[in-house]
């Protein structure tokens, strides 16, 4: 299920092209190697929400080779600080080329592991926490990233939208339903909280943007 329609995903694609070379390349290895990302409607969308709560520090729960770090890295400028999370050290060291190359390298830190296990291993707060980690520790990483969030920070997550499967009258079976379920008990904790605004922007798979108020 296409939740946004393919037109309109080129029509912005190609709006929100710009002048990224580094990011171009990451793209096209994604492509090449089947390998998710958030992809360019979405990456410029989590560097434009970084830049408007002038994030310094940001944390993201699952990183891959770093598209979605070369988005926060531009938000956060010189002296800032991207935190990103990553199970396969080899996701990690290719993140590094990359990032190194776009100028970015030096506000960038790797952390190999589990995630949700480095989370509890860094100290202070964060401006941004990015979750894209797999569905069904959503709850999870809703549970120990609220507390890290500053006020007036965003909570940022993707695949919200989960391809429609949300939904509570999609007729095609689901191939994963407990993952389904995962998303849709992570959503509506959230939507719930009284100390975050929260809304869905329904680009690409869906991102989730929470404001903590309280």
């Amino acid at each position: 299920m296409d939740i946004v329609d393919p037109r309109v995903d080129r029509y912005l694609r190609d709006l929100l092209a710009g002048d990224h070379p580094i990011a171009d390349e990451m793209e096209a290895l994604a492509e090449a190697r089947d390998f998710p990302i958030v992809d360019r409607p979405v990456g410029v969308t989590l560097e434009m929400l970084a830049r408007a709560v002038g994030a310094r520090r940001v944390l993201e729960l699952g990183s891959g080779y770093g598209y979605s770090a070369y988005w926060f890295a531009r938000a956060v400028g010189e002296g800032g600080e991207v935190h990103m999370t990553e199970g396969d050290a080899g996701n990690q060291e290719q993140a590094r080329e990359f990032l190194d190359r776009a100028g970015l390298g030096d506000r960038v830190h790797e952390h190999v592991g589990d995630a949700l296990e480095i989370i509890d291993e860094l100290e202070g707060g964060f401006d941004v926490i990015f979750n894209d980690i797999d569905k069904l520790d959503y709850p999870r990483a809703w549970e120990k990233a609220r507390e890290r969030v500053r006020p007036g920070g965003l909570y940022l997550c993707d695949n919200v939208l989960w391809s429609g499967r949300v939904a509570d009258d999609l007729e095609e079976e689901d191939p994963r339903p407990d993952w389904t379920e995962a998303v849709r008990a992570h959503n509506r904790a959230i939507a719930t909280d009284e100390g975050f605004a929260t809304t869905i922007i329904p680009t690409r798979d869906g991102v989730l943007a929470a404001l903590r108020i309280g």
